[in-house]
């Protein structure tokens, strides 16, 4: 199942789209192009997982829990938007401790 950050976090060209269409497409599992889903780390010693929204609408995703907290358009843009997130936490908390803060 898939849920939203309340403070999802856009990068730069995918401000430009419209977002609630995004949303409904990737929470329905339609194909939607061009976006990459930045989510809360499945294995617990990472910090984040980047997936290309069109692997979202394989049946293996509709099983898991996913809380996506930034979306990109395209791969490199989702790296630079990890990196200033994970620059974010570190600079108001001392740590990475990602889930505390972005929850």
């Amino acid at each position: 199942m898939i849920s939203w950050s309340n403070k999802l976090i856009l990068s730069k060209k995918l401000k430009k789209r419209d977002l609630a269409k995004i949303k409904d497409g990737i929470s329905n599992g339609r194909l939607v192009r061009n976006v990459y889903c930045i989510a809360f780390a499945s294995n617990p010693k990472n910090l984040f997982d980047i997936y290309k929204s069109i692997e979202l609408i394989q049946p293996f995703y509709k099983k898991q829990d996913l809380h996506i907290i930034g979306l990109a358009e395209n791969k490199q843009e989702s790296y630079e938007l990890v990196a200033n997130m994970i620059e974010e936490v570190y600079k108001e908390t001392n740590g990475f401790n990602v889930r505390e803060y972005f929850l």
